[in-house]
């Protein structure tokens, strides 16, 4: 591995540290908070109000998993320990992105929230809306 792949791996593997203790209602991990992940009032969420989405946290990104599983690892590369598997249609949350190994030609990689902190490979996840910030 290279020097420039493990420094990117080591600044995005400080920023994960660091936002993790700064930030754990976007993750969703404060069971008292009345939202859900996307900053969406539950309510509105469930069509019971205006403007559904309007809340969404633009600190969070959201993707569609496309491949029919897809392994999320410790890691932004295919040597990364397997943390979770997700499945085909499968809507994550995503914090950032940044560069790891390349799968098919695609080099990103994204860092998903989504109860457990876990890079997946952006060829096999479809963003909606923007696209996730940088790491």
């Amino acid at each position: 591995m290279s020097l420039r792949s493990r420094l990117s791996i080591a600044v995005a593997a400080g920023a994960l540290a660091v936002t993790a203790l700064a930030t754990p209602a976007v993750a969703g991990d404060d069971p008292d908070d009345p939202r859900d992940d996307w900053g969406q009032n539950q309510t509105q969420s469930q069509g019971q109000g205006q403007n559904q989405g309007q809340d969404h946290n633009p600190r969070l990104s959201r993707g569609v998993v496309t491949a029919s599983s897809l392994a999320l690892r410790s890691a932004p590369n295919r040597g990364g320990q397997i943390i979770r598997w997700a499945d085909r249609g499968e809507v994550v949350s995503i914090f950032c992105r940044t560069n790891g190994q390349s799968v098919q030609g695609n080099r990103q990689w994204y860092l998903l929230t989504d109860g457990t902190w876990a890079w997946g490979s952006a060829r096999y996840i479809r963003t909606i809306g923007t696209a996730p910030r940088w790491c």
